[in-house]
């Protein structure tokens, strides 16, 4: 379907507020702003967004007839919003002293991280257990998207935004990663869905801005300390609003759920994760199990928590504020 004429927009890419010259304009066509426009060399979306506004201006023009202008505020034009800095506020929970190899490895990793879900290169176990894997996510996915949340929903740990389409469609989405090139995949999935959301670079452990209805976190729990724990859950709990909900979805030990050169164990609290290009990082990894992050959740004064587990590889968490 061709792409409708926009005078005035925000750029599908930066955000940036923009208002073309007259119907000729490839801006408009494409709904990026000059800028974003003029790096389309360097970067398959904007290369995308530029070939089918050539495509769509000729049609245009073949057919003889005066574009179709949408009006600004049309759903169509919904932007993402740019990745941006912001610093912690004063009052943050300091960070484990291991967080920094964390982001710089995912920070590293963004390129590859998918293959992880899609059980692609070295994520790849045999017919049998990738089959299990894509169930299991496939009942993690529906168990989500059935969840009652909305309103003001905030992601931490964001990564690649593999989980943040799902949530967008279910209210106004804060996602927050401490890692830039992971939320830049995040701002391509969101906008390939047209979907708006706001993406910050902001480290997890960061005190809250404001409170939300709802907080999410896909696989980040893993990533907290043992003795850390309930610091974590107790930031969690002053994220939300009274009756607000904590929902996570994280990892079980199966040793296939990892890249087949890594060596997971259940008893260690790091791991040693190695990229496709062979560059090694130690992580934290902790494999909790339901009962204890119930309890745990309890602990920082969530009113009731619910844990299951998928057959194999996933848990799936909430708890009410």
């Amino acid at each position: 379907m061709a792409t409708a004429f926009r005078s005035t927009f925000a750029c599908l890419w930066c955000g940036a507020a923009h208002e073309t010259r007259g119907p000729d304009d490839l801006e408009g066509w494409a709904q990026l702003c000059p800028t974003c426009l003029g790096r389309a060399g360097e970067n398959p979306f904007l290369r995308f967004r530029l070939h089918a506004a050539i495509a769509d201006r000729a049609a245009a023009g073949r057919d003889g007839q005066q574009p179709a202008i949408a009006p600004a505020d049309a759903p169509s034009a919904k932007a993402v919003a740019p990745a941006v800095e912001a610093a912690a506020p004063a009052g943050a929970q300091p960070a484990p002293a291991d967080t920094d190899e964390m982001v710089a490895y995912y920070e590293a990793r963004a390129p590859e991280y998918d293959d992880w879900y899609l059980r692609r290169g070295r994520y790849e176990h045999g017919p049998i257990d990738d089959m299990a894997w894509q169930a299991d996510l496939d009942a993690a996915t529906t168990w989500l998207d059935g969840l009652p949340i909305e309103g003001r929903i905030v992601e931490l740990a964001a990564g690649t935004g593999w989980w943040s389409p799902l949530l967008a469609t279910k209210g106004e989405l804060w996602c927050y990663d401490a890692a830039p090139a992971p939320l830049d995949r995040a701002r391509e999935r969101l906008v390939a869905h047209r979907l708006r959301a706001h993406l910050h670079v902001r480290n997890a452990w960061a005190d809250p801005e404001q409170v939300a209805d709802a907080l999410f976190t896909g696989f980040w729990l893993s990533h907290v300390p043992r003795a850390r724990l309930g610091d974590f859950l107790g930031l969690a709990a002053r994220w939300l609003r009274p009756g607000g909900t904590f929902a996570f979805i994280d990892s079980r030990f199966d040793r296939h759920s990892s890249a087949v050169d890594h060596a997971p164990s259940p008893a260690a609290e790091t791991s040693i994760r190695r990229l496709n290009d062979g560059r090694t990082f130690t992580i934290p990894k902790v494999y909790y199990e339901p009962a204890e992050l119930e309890a745990s959740l309890l602990a920082a004064g969530f009113g009731e928590a619910i844990v299951t587990a998928t057959p194999r590889f996933f848990l799936l968490g909430t708890a009410r504020r």
